[in-house]
């Protein structure tokens, strides 16, 4: 049989028995102050078994809801990192024109339509369109996509591009967005983003401040891909320099190499391009110089 607890009420000594003490062994007190303790039954609170097991469903319950959630928010997030890249694509395009306005770049957008504007699609290494790629995925990891020889463009249907850049910053990894004109040269604007850059130095790159020195900046000296650098001490030459950041070397350095290296990729499609663009001219020339000739003739 097991033994009950009995427990002194005077001075709480513990008696274990089948019945209550005649008398307190510890302070001399009678039966009739001892209550027998009940025996709590299932888990002990306060046992090392029980914490385990609670905090153990407890976790699995956290992490379930948290799986669950994060499922159903994928959706939402993927549609916001897609509408955040649209954004920043046709901020770029209209960043000289907000410019001119003398209003925000994003103000300026909201009654633009990027599905309406924007014709997306990839090159190859020669300039050739390849169908079937899904641009905005080449965008999660365009040092990748570059690598495989894939190169998504962004085409606005008045003739300027927009091409994304990405390269390497301080302390991490640096990208953004570059607009060209119709003339496949000079810079209609830029946007920029880090991961990680110093606050008040590098991470000026992300600023719209900064990011107005580039627009009017040319990448070609006649037909030589020179692109824009930051120089530090002061831009020296007009068209193709920006100050690099003060206290920002590396970050400034970073961008430099960053936008070399990103346009030479599509040097093939930009020199087409500008060919392209001179094409008319000479077309038009030559239509004059054959009705003189018709005319001289007649």
């Amino acid at each position: 049989m097991a033994k009950k607890q009995f427990k002194c009420n005077v001075c709480g000594y513990i008696h274990e028995g089948a019945s209550a003490p005649d008398t307190c062994p510890a302070c001399k007190a009678p039966a009739s102050e001892f209550t027998e303790l009940k025996t709590k039954k299932g888990f002990d609170t306060n046992s090392n078994v029980y914490i385990v097991v609670y905090s153990t469903v407890m976790v699995v319950i956290v992490a379930t809801l948290l799986a669950l959630a994060a499922l159903g928010l994928q959706k939402r997030q993927a549609e916001n990192e897609l509408n955040e890249k649209k954004q920043s694509i046709l901020l770029s395009l209209y960043a000289g024109d907000a410019v001119k306005q003398g209003v925000p770049a994003e103000e300026l957008i909201k009654s633009v339509k990027y599905d309406e504007v924007i014709d997306a699609y990839v090159v190859d290494k020669e300039g050739n369109r390849i169908e079937g790629e899904n641009v905005f995925a080449l965008l999660n990891d365009l040092p990748g996509a570059y690598e495989a020889g894939k190169f998504p463009l962004f085409e606005a249907k008045d003739g300027r591009v927009v091409i994304p850049v990405t390269g390497m910053g301080l302390w991490g990894p640096v990208w953004g967005y570059v607009a060209l004109e119709k003339d496949m040269n000079t810079m209609a604007g830029i946007i920029m983003a880090h991961k990680g850059e110093t606050p008040g130095l590098g991470a000026e790159i992300a600023t719209s401040k900064f990011q107005s020195h580039f627009i009017g900046k040319q990448i070609f000296e006649g037909d030589e891909f020179v692109s824009v650098k930051l120089r530090k001490g002061g831009a020296k030459d007009p068209n193709h320099e920006v100050d690099a950041i003060s206290g920002g070397t590396k970050t400034s350095d970073g961008v430099t190499a960053m936008l070399e290296n990103s346009l030479r990729n599509y040097l093939p499609l930009l020199e087409a391009k500008r060919a392209a663009g001179a094409q008319p001219a000479a077309t038009a020339e030559a239509e004059v110089s054959n009705d003189e000739n018709v005319e001289n003739n007649e």
